[in-house]
C-alpha cells in the first residue's frame, strides 16, 4: 500500500466513489461515503453505481469465466478516465495483482470474517441429511464441504445476496453458504442459522474487509483516505494476500488463507485443496505482525512443499 504524502495536503472540494450496484457494494460505499463526509465535512463526497461483467453473467460459475476480477475492471476504468477518484471493493473480490498504475491506498476494519450456514430447516451442516443440496459459489467452500460432509451435493449459486437468499426460500436448496460480513453489513443476521468456525471452514482471503483502490499518482485521495485505514485488519490481509499471490491463487483455485493478530503476533493459517475434497494441505504459522507478507510466503512455501504445486498445476492447465 502507498503510504500517505509526508506533505499536508489540503482536502479536496469534490470526491467521487466508483461502486458496483448490488445491495452490499452500495452499502459499503455509502459507508465509506459517511466516514468521509464526517472527517470533510467541506467535501462533497458521492457515488458513482456501476454494473460490472461480473454482475452481468449470472449463469456460469466464476472460476469458468474469468474469476472475481470481473467484478473490479469497470470501476478500474472508471478510476483511470477521471470519472470517479477512488473504488470501494470487498478485498476477496480483488486479484492478487493489481494493475499497473492502482493502489490499495487503504484498507477498512475487517467485519466478521467467518462463512455462514443459512437454511430455513436445518440448525447446521451437521443436521442435513444425506443428499442434500448446499449451495454455494466458491470453490474454496466446496472443497471443503466434499472433505467433511462427502454425502451432501454441492451445486453453483451465483447472483447478489438477495437472489442468493431467493433462491434458499424458493427450495432450491436445502442450505447456502455465505460470507458472515455480508450479511451482518445488510442488516440480514438474523437469516444466520449457524457460523462456521475456521476450524471447519478457513475463509477467503480477503473475507470481510474492505479495499479501497485509486490511481497511483492521485496522492491527494490517498491522503484524505488515511484516516479509514485499520493498521491491524491491513497486516492480515497483506499476509492472506501475499500468500495466495505467491500460489497463484484464483477463483479457479481451491484455497483459503486467514490470519489473526494474537498476542502482538500474526497467526496465519492456510489451505488448498483438489475440488473434490480428496486431497488438502494445509499450514499454520506464527509472523511478526510488521512483516505479514513475509508470513503468507512462508506459508505459501510449506504448502508448496506439502505438494500443493501439483494441485495446482493441474487446475492452472
Amino acid at each position: 500500500m502507498s503510504s500517505a504524502p509526508s506533505i499536508s495536503l489540503a482536502p479536496l472540494a469534490r470526491l467521487v466513489i466508483a461502486s458496483r450496484e448490488s445491495a452490499l457494494a452500495m452499502w459499503q460505499a455509502e459507508h465509506i461515503r459517511d466516514r468521509l463526509r464526517a472527517l470533510y465535512p467541506q467535501t462533497e463526497v458521492s457515488i458513482l453505481g456501476m454494473t460490472t461483467q461480473g454482475d452481468q453473467i449470472l449463469d456460469v460459475s466464476l472460476s469458468k469465466i474469468g474469476g472475481k476480477g470481473l467484478f473490479v475492471k469497470e470501476l478500474e476504468t472508471a478510476l483511470a478516465d477521471g470519472r470517479a477518484d477512488f473504488a470501494v471493493h470487498s478485498l476477496k473480490d480483488v486479484p492478487m495483482v493489481l494493475p499497473e498504475g492502482f493502489v490499495l491506498a487503504a484498507i477498512g476494519e475487517r467485519e466478521d470474517p467467518h462463512d455462514a450456514f443459512v437454511s430455513n430447516h436445518y440448525a447446521n451442516l451437521a443436521a442435513l441429511p444425506a443428499g442434500s443440496v448446499v449451495g454455494t459459489s466458491s470453490l474454496r467452500r466446496e472443497s471443503q464441504l466434499r472433505a467433511r460432509f462427502p454425502h451432501l451435493l454441492i451445486e453453483p449459486l451465483r447472483g447478489n445476496v438477495q437472489t442468493r437468499l431467493r433462491k434458499l426460500d424458493e427450495g432450491q436448496y436445502a442450505a447456502i453458504i455465505l460470507a458472515a460480513a455480508g450479511l451482518k453489513r445488510l442488516g440480514l443476521a438474523e437469516r444466520i442459522r449457524a457460523l462456521i468456525s475456521s476450524q471447519e471452514s478457513l475463509p477467503a482471503v480477503g473475507q470481510g474487509a474492505l479495499g479501497i483502490e485509486c490511481c497511483a499518482g492521485r496522492e491527494d485521495v490517498i491522503a484524505m483516505l488515511q484516516p479509514l485505514h485499520h493498521a491491524e485488519t491491513a497486516a492480515c490481509v497483506f499476509a492472506e494476500r501475499a500468500m495466495s499471490r505467491a500460489l497463484n491463487g484464483s477463483c479457479q483455485v481451491p484455497l483459503g488463507g486467514f490470519a489473526e493478530v494474537q498476542q502482538g503476533q500474526l497467526r496465519m493459517r492456510g489451505f488448498v485443496a483438489s475440488p473434490d475434497g480428496q486431497r488438502v494441505m494445509r499450514a499454520e504459522l506464527v509472523g511478526d505482525i510488521a512483516q505479514p507478507e513475509a508470513l503468507g510466503q512462508r506459508i505459501a512455501d510449506d504448502l508448496l512443499l506439502q505438494g500443493a504445486g501439483e494441485i495446482l498445476a493441474a487446475l492452472n492447465g
